[in-house]
């Protein structure tokens, strides 16, 4: 269990320090990196009512929400205060956490652009500097892998992109191969196999269905996924 620090009076006073727009306007215009620092109009500072630390973590942490114009756009600065003197190795994506938890709760526009939460941890731990790297990338097994994965688009299969030709050729090679290893495998019940092909056949374009059947009949080794098929 991590340990408490004995000063938690002082984590309350200084939140409460930061509940005032005028001593946090000080503390970020010192602390915020300098590339965030010059987009944020610290003269809007506005404090927020923030939800982010679940009840059975206050005596561990406690937080302060802010909203500030950000290149004329609203953003937020969440500051997360850190009570216990053993740093946590999960902190970074605890902040990653509560910064998409914040998004969610502060989207106003379903069809508008993402709120911008700016994560900012005060850390007075027993260790110096603070031992633990700041970015929940490194929280992975494979952090280089994660961070191709979560910091470069996702990847998409679009259907409606994919010629007409290399769509045909799926249909009647892969589609069909992969199919008789699906059923080969028996990882599909009679149902599921009785669903899949009155979809096929529903939203298919061929006017000749039971060729399709044959075939696909004629490469399953089962007698009863065969006996389904002929059914058919």
């Amino acid at each position: 269990m991590m340990e408490l620090i004995s000063n938690t009076p002082h984590d309350a006073f200084f939140k409460q320090f930061l509940m005032h727009p005028d001593t946090t306007r000080d503390f970020l215009d010192i602390h915020l990196p300098a590339e965030i620092r010059g987009i944020c109009d610290l003269d809007t500072l506005r404090l927020e009512s923030s939800h982010s630390v679940e009840e059975s973590l206050k005596e561990q942490y406690s937080d302060v929400l802010y909203s500030v114009k950000m290149q004329g756009t609203s953003g937020y600065i969440h500051v997360l205060i850190e009570h216990q003197s053993t740093a946590d190795k999960k902190m970074a994506f605890r902040m990653m956490r509560y910064a998409i938890a914040a998004m969610h709760r502060l989207l106003k526009d379903e069809n508008g652009p993402l709120p911008l939460v700016v994560p900012l941890l005060f850390y007075q731990g027993k260790t110096s500097p603070y031992p633990l790297s700041m970015s929940w990338l490194d929280m992975f097994a494979l952090p280089e892998l994660a961070r191709r994965i979560y910091s470069e688009p996702f990847p998409l299969v679009d259907i409606t992109v994919i010629p007409d030709d290399d769509i045909m050729q799926h249909r009647r090679i892969a589609l069909l191969e992969r199919l008789v290893t699906l059923i080969s495998a028996e990882y599909t019940t009679e149902s599921q196999l009785n669903s899949l092909l009155s979809y096929m056949v529903q939203r298919g374009h061929t006017d000749q269905p039971q060729v399709f059947y044959r075939e696909l009949a004629n490469r399953l080794p089962q007698e009863e996924s065969m006996m389904t098929l002929a059914e058919w």
